[in-house]
């Protein structure tokens, strides 16, 4: 039987090893940039053009390299950072093992041109698909500039499945983000297609984060700083304001060095438990310094999980430290005085009415052995109620026979006709409407009903085409940072369409005119940001139903978020609205609105 066992040629080798380390425009940006810093830079440009897929450049001002390193440096596990395997422990630099080069120029069309500091000449050196086609001496500045050109022009497979262009750009602006927070006593430029995206200079690490996130941030910013003798803690936590269900403005730094650590984030949640609802999280820009042979960031090709000699300690002094920096600035868990599982039924007297405190008596001669006065207590073990009002049985009647309309594909309709004001409601967790019904308990989540009716009635409005905007007296200025207006921009009609009157101003901020009349009471800049959390989330926002998809999130916002005591005729009012709609028992986005606890399922629980 003959060999089957081969050796794979140097070049395959090396497009299999590309694929571990670069992925795609944004993985060259992250590993140029890096070896930028450890060259010593201070100043780093990145020009991008197409979102990277027709050129990525990075140009510094550090020490550059001499003809030879210049070779030497696309050459696999060529590296100036280890020499041996004790290294590995005592990491300093952002690379370290030789890869990256590699593994571009394995897979892209890739210039150099480098000059050592001090010296007359440079070198130039061009490669493709691991192949060298040119290197001089040439005349240069000091540093090095990279040049990476059409990206896995030899992989067709892996250009093919590279995802739209604001997509791969919206990677290198994260991976941009991270170094640039991670280094604030650096000068960094962002550039696509001739287009300056972000322009920083060296400064502090809170100005570093307004330069990033804009200037309304900075309000909001909470700093951390602990010393121990097992690492330094330092950065900035968010207040409770700036939580968010989808939070991107989340960074945990270990010696500079970007990381993931659900365990360390868990630490963090835990610092906040009360102070947020459950389903938000936090922002944070938090830096850990820590001796590098405590740590193994050797795991993972793109250095971001790292382990760590005693996680539980850190994990400890992360979550008492951001408590404390919690407790200096006086944010602090809120007591809930609430009686858990208790039922508040509604009260109701007439306002002229005067409270008179009961009035107590006794009889001292009272003797309940004495016949006549044992005629007079009499117990009667069935209380008399008045009788209850039967056209909830009829509601629920009707409730069911449109469940079942439903199913057949017919417009649900309910008589509000049959929900009478008098009927029995009362409030569970002040979260549920709750009222007994012929099959059992029918509960309501206030909430999902109140966006479930704003949601119709936006359609309503839109679709009927008497969208009307409502002037704001004061227009409203929000900071933003460059992605994020770009965002916007891409979303102007379609907020235009509803009812938005938005004005783009040259310093990446935004001024509100006017907002949909319909929601004339709600806050602006949330309904911006409520919006532009969801367009950064889903790529097909803005693509189908794109009106449907606002008309949702606007009614998530201004809907009742926070459920309040109600008063009966509140509760009436909510059912008489939700059930004229269309589709009364979930929410846009199918979340359940109504149920029906059966008399069964109830009569097992004793």
């Amino acid at each position: 039987m003959s060999d089957i066992i081969q050796l794979l040629p140097d070049a395959v080798a090396n497009q299999i090893a590309a694929g571990e380390v670069i992925q795609r425009p944004a993985s060259v940006v992250k590993e140029l940039v890096e070896n930028a810093i450890d060259s010593g830079a201070d100043n780093i440009t990145v020009n991008i053009k197409d979102s990277g897929k027709t050129l990525i450049q990075v140009i510094d001002n550090g020490k550059g390299m001499s003809e030879t390193d210049a070779r030497m440096a696309f050459e696999r596990h060529a590296t100036s950072k280890i020499k041996n395997a004790e290294d590995l422990f005592v990491i300093n630099s952002m690379g370290f093992r030789g890869e990256a080069l590699a593994s571009i120029a394995a897979v892209a069309d890739v210039e150099l041109k480098t000059k050592l500091n001090g010296e007359e000449l440079g070198s130039y050196i061009h490669i493709k698909g691991s192949k060298i086609h040119k290197q001089e001496t040439i005349s240069t500045s000091s540093g090095s500039n990279f040049s990476v050109k059409n990206l896995f022009f030899n992989i067709p497979a892996r250009r093919k499945f590279l995802k739209k262009d604001s997509t791969e750009f919206n990677h290198i602006i994260t991976e941009f983000k991270k170094t640039a927070l991670s280094r604030p006593d650096l000068a960094l430029n962002l550039i696509h297609n001739e287009n300056i995206i972000y322009k920083l200079t060296i400064g502090s690490l809170r100005q570093r984060i307004l330069d990033i996130f804009g200037k309304s941030i900075n309000k909001h910013l909470v700093p951390v700083e602990n010393k121990t003798s097992i690492l330094e803690i330092s950065g900035y936590v968010g207040k409770p304001e700036i939580a968010k269900k989808r939070n991107n403005e989340q960074y945990f730094f270990v010696n500079n060095r970007f990381m993931k650590h659900t365990y360390f984030y868990k630490a963090l949640t835990l610092a906040y438990d009360q102070i947020i609802r459950p389903d938000f999280h936090p922002s944070y820009f938090l830096f850990l310094t820590i001796d590098p042979q405590k740590i193994d960031i050797n795991i993972h090709p793109a250095k971001t999980e790292i382990n760590f000699d005693d996680s539980q300690g850190i994990f400890q002094l992360l979550r008492a430290s951001i408590k404390q920096s919690l407790g200096k600035h006086s944010i602090v868990p809120s007591i809930d005085f609430d009686n858990e599982g208790f039922i508040e039924m509604p009260y109701s007297r007439n306002k002229n009415q005067e409270l008179i405190s009961p009035q107590i008596t006794n009889t001292s001669n009272y003797n309940p052995f004495e016949e006549e006065n044992s005629k007079k207590i009499q117990f009667n073990p069935q209380p008399s109620y008045k009788k209850e009002n039967e056209n909830w049985e009829l509601l629920h009647k009707s409730f069911e026979s449109s469940l079942n309309e439903e199913k057949n594909n017919t417009e649900q309709k309910i008589i509000p006709s049959l929900v009478q004001t008098n009927s029995k409601l009362f409030q569970l967790k002040n979260k549920y409407i709750a009222t007994p019904v012929k099959s059992g308990l029918m509960l309501i989540h206030i909430t999902r009903a109140h966006e479930r009716i704003l949601f119709e009635s936006l359609i309503s409005t839109i679709s009927s085409g008497n969208i009307l905007m409502q002037k704001l007296l004061y227009p409203v200025e929000i900071q933003f940072s460059t992605e994020d207006i770009e965002y916007l921009k891409n979303a102007g009609k379609s907020m235009n369409d509803i009812g938005f009157e938005i004005n783009f101003k040259k310093n990446d901020s935004i001024e509100i005119i006017g907002i949909p009349s319909y929601i004339s009471q709600a806050n602006p800049k949330e309904l911006i940001e409520a919006i532009l959390v969801q367009i950064k989330d889903d790529e097909s926002f803005l693509k189908e139903k794109a009106i449907e998809n606002l008309c949702e999130t606007l009614s998530k916002k201004t809907s009742l978020n926070f459920a309040k005591p109600m008063a009966p005729e509140e509760m009436q009012n909510i059912i008489d609205k939700l059930f004229v709609c269309k589709m009364p028992n979930f929410t846009n986005n199918g979340r359940k609105i109504i149920e029906i606890i059966n008399i069964n399922e109830i009569e097992k629980l004793f």
